[in-house]
């Protein structure tokens, strides 16, 4: 992987999200991965995005489905 704080551009970024998007799409999350490469949630998200990937939404309760 990657260094923190290093620039990632060309062929090396294209290889990182195809490696990203083969994990996230095997059910890691973005901030597992994020944690695993040393680099932010954001730049994971945007590395995810650019590739292509659907994101996942982030589950949980939503607006008016709360139980008791």
């Amino acid at each position: 992987m990657v260094g923190k704080g290093t620039r990632v551009t060309g062929a090396e970024r294209g290889k990182l999200a195809t490696e990203l998007s083969a994990a996230y799409s095997s059910g890691a999350t973005i901030r597992t991965l994020a944690e695993s490469t040393g680099r932010s949630y954001g730049f994971v998200h945007r590395l995810l995005t650019e590739a292509g990937v659907t994101l996942r939404s982030r589950g949980g309760i939503t607006c008016g489905q709360r139980t008791a």
